[in-house]
């Protein structure tokens, strides 16, 4: 009898360890599974804003080369100025065509017609008063890319 019991004090000991094992085995599965999903959700985010901040500093680029160019393109001496200008936007083109394979001419024109527009404004408050032409003046100089689209 005594040998009896003593056998089942041994299974039952070892059936509550086998079931606490089995326990804490799925326990710390679904803890690791959670991790998991936590530490792809912060590199997700962190891919994203990798991705919006060259963004930015790409956008920021392009308005302070656009600022430039706007600027070059007020103060255009004739002949040597016109020239120099010519070989700065055929460089600026090329630059931007190696980042747009696909893009063309009007596509660039397009872009750079928008982002002059935005830093329009700066531009003319760094002119002199009395060489600053007016800002609708040079807004209707730049193409309008509305158009254009709608023709095609």
């Amino acid at each position: 009898m005594i040998r009896i019991f003593k056998l089942m004090r041994t299974t039952a000991f070892l059936a509550v360890l086998c079931v606490s094992l089995a326990t804490t085995a799925v326990s710390l599965g679904v803890w690791a599974v959670s991790l998991t999903a936590q530490v792809t959700t912060m590199t997700a985010s962190a891919a994203a804003a990798a991705i919006a901040h060259r963004k930015a500093i790409a956008a920021a680029v392009l308005r302070t080369k656009a600022k430039a160019r706007l600027r070059r393109a007020l103060v255009v001496v004739p002949v040597a100025g016109i020239a120099a200008a010519i070989a700065f936007e055929r460089e600026d083109y090329l630059e931007w065509k190696q980042d747009n394979p696909d893009g063309d001419l009007e596509t660039y024109g397009c872009e750079l017609s928008a982002v002059s527009a935005e830093v329009v404004d700066d531009v003319l408050q760094d002119l002199p008063e009395q060489v600053r032409p007016s800002r609708d003046w040079l807004l209707s100089r730049m193409p309008d890319c509305a158009e254009t689209a709608a023709q095609l």
